[in-house]
């Protein structure tokens, strides 16, 4: 059957009709980023397009391109054996590589001659970044966003995932990101993906969201870890209506020495992290503080950092930069428990706060 080509922009728009998506690139290619939801067939994996590369420079074109199409031949028939031999003739996958030439060229004519209904994306995994990149600022204007405001430890996280949990749209930039978003918000043996993979997982969320529903997201800053959040929604979010989460103080101190409990069974990274602050904080205070966690007084320092340094630096931040946080709807939680955050999130869907000034009253404090 003849292989179709279709333009990167209208794999965007079509890329749920694919039965399924094909990125022929080596591994590390497609470990950096790839179209969401594509399973990886490298036409050559990663030794072999180095060797296959410098044979091109080295040697010569014609003699690299009959190792290449040894290689591919083989690496392409243990795909088929592995994962293409249960297909259907009706079987649509989307193939592509980097610039759609002659690795994503090589599978898609062998699956076309077996009979499946294959597709090629124009210019290849290189146009369909540029088309996405594109895309995002539509994707990101056509929703509507309720943002949950509230200092460090306030619940926000965990408020989204009871919001989530009782059938919200939810956009978690911070699980996305695999950061939580602040100088300690590195979580250990995660880490985050490249900008290009945060863009594809942030446009993958927004096209899917229904644009008649509120989507809930939290106030974030430009940079989530070393990642930026993508201009347009930045933006959007900025001007969109909030939600302003209050917790007691010492709730948020238990809660995040629940969240960060690998700081309490890890004291060493916790200091390798407060080293980070000395810049911003000075030397005197973070010593403080590191005595204080050798010492075995953990949820001291964290309240030391919470009202001494996060309060105030996210106060100045949200206050300068989302621009209805004044008419922001209160959200008074009385405690961290699963109840409360399934209260409050039932009563943000309800709608119980619409009148100008309510107050929503969570755990029987209002």
């Amino acid at each position: 059957m003849p292989v179709a080509t279709l333009p990167a922009t209208e794999a965007l728009r079509r890329l749920d009709t694919f039965d399924t998506v094909i990125d022929a690139r080596s591994e590390d290619e497609h470990a950096l980023d790839h179209v969401p939801h594509a399973i990886n067939w490298p036409t050559l994996d990663n030794a072999q397009r180095i060797e296959i590369g410098t044979m091109y420079k080295q040697v010569s074109a014609f003699e690299a391109k009959k190792r290449g199409a040894a290689y591919a031949a083989r690496n392409i028939a243990a795909h088929i054996e592995r994962e293409g031999l249960d297909k259907p003739k009706d079987w649509k996958p989307l193939v592509y590589c980097w610039r759609g030439g002659n690795r994503s060229g090589a599978l898609a004519t062998i699956l076309g001659a077996i009979g499946f209904q294959v597709t090629l994306i124009e210019g290849g995994y290189k146009a369909w970044r540029a088309a996405l990149v594109d895309d995002l600022p539509r994707q990101a204007a056509r929703l509507r966003y309720c943002v949950l405001c509230g200092p460090t430890g306030s619940g926000k996280t965990r408020l989204l995932q009871a919001l989530a949990a009782e059938g919200a749209q939810v956009l978690d930039l911070e699980g996305l990101a695999c950061h939580r978003s602040s100088v300690l918000g590195l979580l250990p043996g995660r880490p985050q993906p490249s900008q290009k993979r945060f863009d594809a997982l942030v446009w993958d969320a927004l096209r899917r969201f229904d644009p008649a529903r509120p989507v809930y997201v939290e106030s974030e800053s430009k940079k989530v870890g070393n990642l930026r959040v993508p201009d347009a929604l930045m933006d959007a979010m900025r001007a969109s209506d909030c939600i302003a989460i209050t917790l007691a103080d010492e709730e948020r101190v238990a809660l995040l020495l629940e969240d960060y409990d690998f700081f309490v069974r890890q004291p060493d990274f916790f200091i390798e992290r407060l080293m980070a602050l000395r810049a911003v904080r000075g030397g005197e205070v973070v010593d403080a503080w590191v005595a204080q966690v050798r010492a075995g007084q953990i949820p001291a320092v964290v309240l030391d950092l919470l009202v001494s340094h996060y309060d105030p630096t996210y106060q100045a931040s949200t206050q300068r930069n989302f621009v209805r946080l004044g008419h922001a709807l209160p959200c008074m939680l009385a405690n961290r428990s699963p109840e409360a955050l399934r209260e409050a999130a039932r009563g943000l869907l309800a709608g119980e706060a619409a009148a100008a000034g309510s107050v929503v009253a969570v755990g029987g404090v209002a």
